[in-house]
C-alpha cells in the first residue's frame, strides 16, 4: 500500500491518488480521469502563491515534485494532455520567422515627463475636460522591460505578441508560454468574478537584477557574450527562434493594462482591473498604488526615484493614470499616446571611469561610429564597459582622450554615453585619438560625402561588416526574391566566410550549403533554384537589391527606366542624374559615388559572368483613368502587396506616392489605416477602398476615374 499524500487548495483538503513510488492506482477509473486535473489544480495554486502572493507555500523541491508526477502521468496517458496543462510549457516547433500580428487595439506609447511641473501641466489639461470632477490616480513602477500583449480565449491563452509598431506585431507565442510566472489557464481565485470569453492584457516581460546577474555568469562562464543589462537579455529571449532556449532564460511577466474584452462588464476603474487580474492568477506591479491628488502622486514618483535601486527589478520612472475608467474614456487620446496617462522618467544616472581606449565600428550602411571602451563602472545597476561616442567630431567636441577620466551618463533605456571629460585628472600621458583614412573591416579609403556631414563612411558594398544586412536586403522579396536566403541561412554563409559579397550567392554549389546546420537535400535543391530564377530579375530590382544609400525602391525604377542598362547608368555623371525631376542632388552624388568605386565594378562585372540580367524591359506606360494621377496607399491590402499595387498604378501611368499632401488625387484606405487616412480627411482628400481601387483598375483605362 502506497501512502496518500494531502493537497490544499484555496482551503480545501484535496486528497492525492497517488501511490508512495508515484504511480497512479489502477483500481477506481473514473477516480484515474480526476487524478491529472487535480494535479493541475494544485500546480497552478502553488504558481499563484509564488508568483502573485509571494508566499509559496511549498518547497521547490516538492513543487518539482508535483511537475514530475503530472508528466509520468500524461506519459503513461497521452490522451489526458491537455493544451493548458503545466507539462505543455515547451511545445513550440523552431521557427525561422516570427508571424505578424494585428493588435485588438493599438499599444500606443506614453507621453514622457521629466520633472514636477510637467506632471501638474498634464493635471491642469486633464482638469481643462474633466472640470471639477474629482480624481484618483494610479501609480506604478515603469518596468525596465519589454512590452507584450497576452490574449485568452475562454480562460485558455492562445497568444502572445511583441508590441511592434504599436499597431502590428509579432507572434512570440511558443516562447511566452514558457514564462513560468503567466498563468497558461485564468484561474477564479474568487467566486465572485468570472472569466470573459475575450480576454487581452498587456505588460512588461523583465528579468530581475539577481537573476539576471547569475544568468550573465553562467554566460560568462561559457565564454559567450554577456547582455548590457536585463531589457535587452529579455528582448533577446523573446526573440528566439527556439522555444526551448527561451525557456532557459529566468523571464518574469507583470501586467499593467488591457486591450480588449469580451463577455464581461468593463471595468469601472484601473485598481478594479487590476484586482481582478491579480483574482485570475494574473500578475500585477509591486507597489502600485491608488494617490488621492496630484501632490501624492509626486511625491510617490520621487520617494521611488530615491528607492529604485532597492527593488528586485530595475525601473527607469514611474506609470502615472487617471483611476475611473469612465474620465479616461472623457479625455481621449491622441494619435501617439492616450490623454489620461504618462510616464515621469527619472533623471539620469552618472558614474566617472577611465577611458581606455577608441574602437571603429562599421554599421550595416557603412557608417563608422567611435566606441569608447571603458574601465568597467556601474551605473544604474548595469555594468557598464562600452559607450558610444556618436561620431569623430564629438570627440572633438569632447576633446576626449584616450586615458582620460570621464563622466558616463546612463538615462532609460537608453545606450550609455560620455558626457564630459574630468580634465583636472589629466596627468599628460593621455593619447589623441586619430580618425582612421581606411575602413578598419576592409581596409577601403573611407568617405565623409558632404563637408556638412558628420557621418564618415566605408563605401565598399562588399565590407565584412556590411554584408550580413546587405545579404539579406538583396535577397529580399521586393529586391532579388531570394527564398530560403534568410536570417539563419545568411548567418552561417558569413560565418563560414562562404559568401563575402552578393556575387559569392551565384557560385554557390550543393556542397557548399550541405555543410550548413539543418540543410537537406530538399531544402539545398530549393534554395538553388531560388537562386538562379533570381538571374532574370530586373534591372529596377538589381539596383534596389544593391542597396546604394539613399536611393529606394521607386528610385530605382526610375533609374532603370530612364538609363535600360547597367553600363549607361554607370556612366551617368551628376548633371545627367538631376535631370531627372525624381533625382535630387543628394540621391545623384550618392548614385556617383557607389558606382565611381572599384570594389562596385569588380562586382558588377562578377554578377555579369553568373548571367545575370542587367537591362530593364521597357513598358510602354497606358493611358488610363490613373495616368497623371497622384495616389496615396493606407492600411493592409487584401489582394496584393502595397508593392504590386505601387507597381500596378506606375504602369498605368499614375504616381504611387508615399505622402499625402494637398496634390494627393485620392487615397486607397485598406485595412487598419494609419495617420494617413486622418490628414487625408482633413485636406478634404478623396478616400476609396481597395474593392473601389480594383473596380477602377478593371475598368482602366476605358473609363475617367472620377
Amino acid at each position: 500500500m502506497g501512502t496518500v499524500l494531502i493537497l490544499r487548495m484555496k482551503g480545501k483538503k484535496l486528497k492525492s491518488v497517488w501511490s508512495h513510488s508515484g504511480q497512479p492506482k489502477e483500481k477506481n477509473s473514473h477516480k484515474n480521469q480526476n487524478r491529472p486535473h487535480t494535479l493541475r489544480e494544485e500546480i497552478r495554486h502553488h504558481d499563484y502563491m509564488y508568483y502573485v502572493m509571494n508566499q509559496p507555500e511549498i518547497s521547490d523541491t516538492e513543487y518539482d515534485g508535483l511537475i514530475k508526477k503530472l508528466e509520468e502521468y500524461e506519459k503513461k496517458y497521452p490522451e489526458s494532455v491537455t493544451e493548458d496543462s503545466p507539462t505543455q510549457r515547451i511545445i513550440g516547433q523552431r521557427t525561422n520567422e516570427f508571424a505578424p500580428v494585428k493588435h485588438a487595439t493599438p499599444m500606443l506609447s506614453l507621453t514622457n515627463t521629466y520633472s514636477e511641473e510637467e506632471i501638474r501641466e498634464w493635471d491642469k489639461r486633464a482638469n481643462k475636460i474633466l472640470g471639477n470632477e474629482k480624481k484618483e490616480y494610479i501609480v506604478e513602477p515603469k518596468i525596465d522591460g519589454v512590452s507584450c500583449a497576452l490574449r485568452y480565449e475562454k480562460g485558455k491563452f492562445v497568444l502572445g505578441a511583441t508590441r511592434g509598431d504599436g499597431e502590428t506585431g509579432e507572434d512570440i507565442t511558443p516562447n511566452v508560454k514558457t514564462i513560468r510566472s503567466m498563468p497558461l489557464t485564468l484561474t477564479k481565485v474568487s467566486e465572485s468574478t468570472d472569466i470573459p470569453n475575450l480576454f487581452e492584457v498587456r505588460g512588461e516581460v523583465y528579468i530581475t537584477k539577481k537573476e539576471f546577474k547569475e544568468f550573465n555568469e553562467k554566460i560568462k562562464q561559457r565564454g559567450g557574450a554577456l547582455f548590457a543589462n536585463p531589457r535587452n537579455a529579455s528582448a533577446g529571449s523573446l526573440r528566439q527562434k527556439n522555444p526551448l532556449v527561451t525557456a532557459q532564460r529566468p523571464l518574469n511577466f507583470f501586467v499593467h493594462s488591457y486591450g480588449v474584452i469580451e463577455g464581461k462588464k468593463v471595468f469601472d476603474s484601473e485598481w478594479e482591473f487590476l484586482r481582478i487580474c491579480k483574482s485570475y492568477n494574473l500578475r500585477t506591479i509591486d507597489n502600485t498604488k491608488v494617490c488621492k491628488s496630484i501632490d501624492e502622486t509626486i511625491d510617490y514618483c520621487k520617494k521611488y526615484e530615491k528607492e529604485r535601486d532597492a527593488l528586485p527589478y530595475a525601473i527607469d520612472g514611474m506609470v502615472i493614470k487617471i483611476n475611473s475608467i469612465a474620465q479616461q474614456k472623457k479625455l481621449g487620446w491622441t494619435m501617439k499616446s492616450p490623454r489620461w496617462a504618462i510616464a515621469y522618467k527619472f533623471s539620469a544616472i552618472q558614474a566617472t571611469t577611465t577611458l581606455k581606449n577608441i574602437v571603429v565600428q562599421v554599421g550595416r550602411t557603412g557608417i563608422l561610429t567611435p566606441v569608447a571602451e571603458l574601465e568597467p563602472v556601474e551605473c544604474g545597476g548595469v555594468l557598464i564597459s562600452r559607450s558610444t561616442l556618436h561620431n569623430f567630431d564629438e570627440i572633438k567636441r569632447l576633446d576626449v582622450r584616450i586615458g582620460d577620466t570621464v563622466l558616463i551618463e546612463r538615462a532609460g533605456e537608453v545606450i550609455p554615453k560620455v558626457v564630459m571629460v574630468v580634465k583636472t585628472k589629466r596627468t599628460g600621458n593621455e593619447k589623441i585619438f586619430k580618425l582612421p583614412e581606411r575602413c578598419p573591416e576592409c581596409n577601403s579609403v573611407i568617405v565623409k560625402e558632404k563637408e556638412e556631414e558628420v557621418a564618415y563612411r566605408c563605401p565598399n558594398p562588399s565590407c565584412p561588416a556590411q554584408i550580413a544586412r546587405s545579404l539579406l536586403h538583396f535577397a529580399k522579396r521586393e529586391a532579388m526574391d531570394i527564398e530560403g536566403l534568410g536570417d539563419a541561412v545568411v548567418e552561417q554563409l558569413v560565418e563560414k566566410k562562404m559568401v563575402k559579397d552578393f556575387a559569392d550567392i551565384y557560385s554557390l554549389k550543393e556542397n557548399d550549403l550541405a555543410k550548413l546546420e539543418l540543410f537537406k537535400d530538399k531544402k539545398i535543391e530549393n534554395l538553388i533554384k531560388s537562386i538562379n530564377e533570381s538571374k532574370k530579375r530586373s534591372l529596377s530590382r538589381l539596383l534596389y537589391a544593391f542597396g546604394i544609400r539613399h536611393v529606394g525602391e521607386k528610385a530605382s525604377s526610375v533609374l532603370a527606366e530612364k538609363f535600360g542598362t547597367i553600363d549607361n547608368l554607370t556612366k551617368a555623371s551628376i548633371e545627367d542624374l538631376t535631370s531627372i525631376p525624381e533625382i535630387g542632388p543628394v540621391m545623384a552624388e550618392s548614385i556617383v559615388n557607389f558606382f565611381n568605386q572599384e570594389e562596385t565594378d569588380k562586382l558588377i562585372k562578377r554578377l555579369k559572368q553568373s548571367g545575370l540580367n542587367m537591362e530593364e524591359e521597357i513598358k510602354e506606360k497606358k493611358s488610363s483613368s490613373l495616368t497623371d494621377r497622384k495616389i496615396v496607399f493606407t492600411g493592409e491590402l487584401k489582394s496584393m502587396t502595397r508593392s504590386d499595387a505601387e507597381k500596378l498604378v506606375h504602369e498605368l501611368g499614375g504616381d504611387a506616392t508615399s505622402n499625402v499632401s494637398k496634390n494627393t488625387d485620392f487615397v486607397v484606405a485598406g485595412e487598419n489605416p494609419g495617420s494617413k487616412l486622418t490628414k487625408a480627411k482633413k485636406l478634404n482628400i478623396k478616400i476609396i477602398s481597395e474593392e473601389e481601387f480594383l473596380e477602377i483598375i478593371k475598368k482602366s483605362p476605358s473609363i475617367p476615374l472620377f
